[in-house]
């Protein structure tokens, strides 16, 4: 079982004020769960404020988007390079609000990624299908085209370096989250298509995360099963005590299993 990744995708909260202290409340939460790794994704403007209050910390500071150019005139964009300056080093790439509202294809996803590897980002990078999508039977047909144009191009060795998060449209912000059943289903799919695109080793190295209504009370089923690494989680992110919650349930049955060995 690869190492569990819980990363937290903050939308568009918080203050300064506010980011520093829930960093602050979130490192006092979890300084004893040292076997997972934890990401926070606040917004763009509260990012060098949040880089120093996790200074000397255990958890990894994230970006929720990145343009594939280092500069240029790209009003409102912002590029790798002030990404690094500020210390990020996780950047989720292509997120279902992404795609749906602001319309990016799995082509400029796929710019972004390579772009995000160059300068040595771990790209989260987001696939999943619509309630539409998954009523018409065509789930597995979107997932697969999502993940072949989104990463079209890397080579085996880029492929390790990133991070797949499969995020069921219909199961975000909206309380409604697919079963643990549900989740191993495609991501034991994923994993297959991992294997065809980079071989069985590899595949197995890549960490799936399961995103959508993830919460305290649900996190330890998903993470009972084989192929669920971790989680992308939204709203119970910016939620001080549902965040701490959900890292500390994560690793809760991989520690039981290591007890019994």
């Amino acid at each position: 079982m690869n190492r569990p990744l819980i990363a937290g995708n903050w939308k568009m909260y918080k203050s300064i004020d506010e980011t520093v202290n829930l960093i602050n409340t979130i490192k006092a939460g979890i300084h004893a769960a040292t076997d997972v790794d934890v990401v926070v994704c606040p917004p763009f403007t509260v990012l060098a404020a949040a880089s120093e209050a996790l200074r000397d910390s255990r958890i990894d500071l994230g970006a929720q988007d990145m343009y594939f150019e280092t500069e240029g005139a790209f009003t409102g964009e912002i590029s790798p390079l002030m990404l690094k300056d500020v210390g990020c080093r996780y950047v989720i790439l292509g997120h279902s609000e992404r795609r749906t509202l602001f319309k990016e294809t799995d082509e400029l996803v796929n710019k972004k990624v390579l772009a995000a590897l160059k300068f040595s980002f771990i790209p989260i990078v987001c696939i999943g299908e619509t309630l539409e999508e998954r009523e018409a039977r065509r789930a597995f047909e979107v997932v697969k085209q999502q993940f072949e144009r989104s990463l079209a191009n890397l080579d085996p060795e880029e492929m390790e370096r990133i991070v797949i998060a499969y995020e069921p449209v219909w199961a975000i912000g909206t309380g409604r989250t697919a079963t643990p059943e549900q989740a191993e289903q495609m991501h034991t799919y994923i994993r297959r298509l991992l294997h065809e695109k980079c071989g069985e080793e590899m595949a197995q190295k890549v960490r799936i995360l399961y995103g959508g209504s993830v919460k305290p009370d649900n996190i330890a089923q998903l993470m009972g099963k084989p192929n669920v690494d971790g989680a992308l989680v939204g709203g119970a992110s910016i939620k001080a005590e549902s965040f701490i919650q959900i890292v500390l349930n994560s690793i809760i049955l991989e520690s039981q299993e290591e007890q019994k060995k």
